[in-house]
């Protein structure tokens, strides 16, 4: 054990200080949107497997291990911020270090899930970057571990109030951010973000091909005119050049606001038309979205939010679409079976659908491919007093 002097004394409050907040700031990152933590633990059930050994049998325990997650770092963050319960705070630090830098180190090295998240939407971080990161807190958190007999200046009574409000504080943050849209929205679908640039409408996707001079090796990308151009200009081109790939370019893309990066959301009809442009631009006026991407989980209170927004989109002259990951024959028997016939319906992907929005069902506003509005189902009141007509 480490003699205590007054420079181990200064050391320790460092660590704990440095450590505790970025547990603190990583736990709020992530228990802001705890939904989204409990996909990406289930990413990692999907992905991950040793010899026979799989874990997707524990996929319906994914929210609840995301809630127990985030709340036991947001605990170990308060305790060595606090210097409550400093034994405790020491083995859980040293435990949930230990589990992340080897979970990391072996993310990185095979990349079976591309993101961590370990700081949620906020900071997207590459796998050896988190790896790395967790190199940095491993050192302060061996010091601590070492240093964990310090003078205890709490008594149990405190320490366990200190240690019970940050567990109720972030189980009713974590709840109430699961029962409606998260009070803050770091996702590219926040709203106010302006999805699509170009709202030019009646323009074409191109595609684009690329190929390899076999002498210099470069690169060249062109559309088929200037491809036709290439062989019309030099007969012997196809023989200098080799095909590397084939790729399309939308002419309305969504991106990201915030880093200019794709997003990936496809929205098509029953036989494969592409309403991307028709439903995200939405240039004719707004339109009132329904997303569903778990149609099997939709309870009554959702079919009944479902039910009235048609009816407040029929009142108020508004577009209503429902967009679902679902097959067609299950979405299909979704809306007879619940009288709801006459409503639009698109496809698109579970994983868009979730980034969009977490509530199943849940509703948006989209107008000039500008995301004016969010809703979990369970607050569908609220759009009533939405005012679509300065859309």
């Amino acid at each position: 054990m480490i003699k205590e002097t007054t420079v181990t004394k200064t050391t320790r409050t460092i660590a704990r200080w440095f450590v505790g907040l970025v547990f603190i700031f990583s736990s709020f990152t992530k228990g802001v949107d705890p939904l989204g933590t409990a996909f990406k633990v289930e990413e990692y059930m999907t992905a991950w497997s040793f010899g026979n050994i799989s874990f997707e049998w524990a996929l319906p325990m994914a929210p609840f291990l995301s809630m127990t997650l985030i709340t036991l770092e947001f605990l170990v963050g308060v305790l060595l911020i606090t210097g409550a319960f400093r034994k405790l705070s020491a083995w859980l630090l040293a435990l949930m270090m230990l589990f992340f830098t080897f979970t990391t180190l072996y993310d990185a090295i095979t990349n079976k899930v591309s993101d961590c998240g370990c700081f949620g939407d906020f900071v997207k971080l590459t796998n050896w970057q988190t790896f790395w990161k967790n190199i940095v807190l491993d050192i302060p958190t061996v010091f601590i571990f070492l240093t964990r007999r310090w003078p205890r200046k709490n008594k149990f009574e405190s320490d366990t109030i200190i240690g019970l409000s940050a567990i109720a504080a972030m189980v009713i943050f974590g709840m109430y951010n699961i029962n409606n849209e998260p009070v803050l929205d770091f996702r590219p679908w926040k709203v106010g973000n302006v999805m699509m640039t170009n709202l030019e409408e009646g323009l074409e996707t191109t595609n684009q091909v690329t190929y390899k001079n076999k002498e210099t090796g470069e690169f060249k990308t062109m559309d088929s005119k200037q491809l036709m151009d290439c062989y019309a200009a030099d007969p012997e081109w196809g023989e200098k050049w080799e095909w590397v790939g084939t790729s399309t370019e939308s002419p309305y893309e969504i991106r990201d606001p915030k880093n200019d990066s794709i997003v990936s959301f496809p929205v098509n009809d029953a036989d494969g038309e592409d309403y991307t442009f028709d439903l995200i631009g939405a240039v004719d006026g707004p339109v009132l979205i329904c997303t569903i991407h778990h149609i099997g989980d939709v309870n009554e209170r959702g079919v009944n939010a479902i039910a009235e927004m048609k009816q407040l989109a029929m009142d108020r002259d508004i577009r209503f679409a429902v967009i679902s990951n679902a097959e067609q024959e299950d979405l299909l028997q979704f809306l007879y079976g619940n009288n709801l016939m006459d409503v639009e319906y698109y496809f698109s992907d579970e994983k868009a659908i979730e980034a969009m929005i977490r509530s199943n069902p849940g509703f948006v506003v989209m107008h000039n491919a500008t995301v004016k509005g969010k809703w979990h189902y369970k607050n569908a009141e609220k759009i009533k007093d939405f005012p679509f007509e300065i859309n």
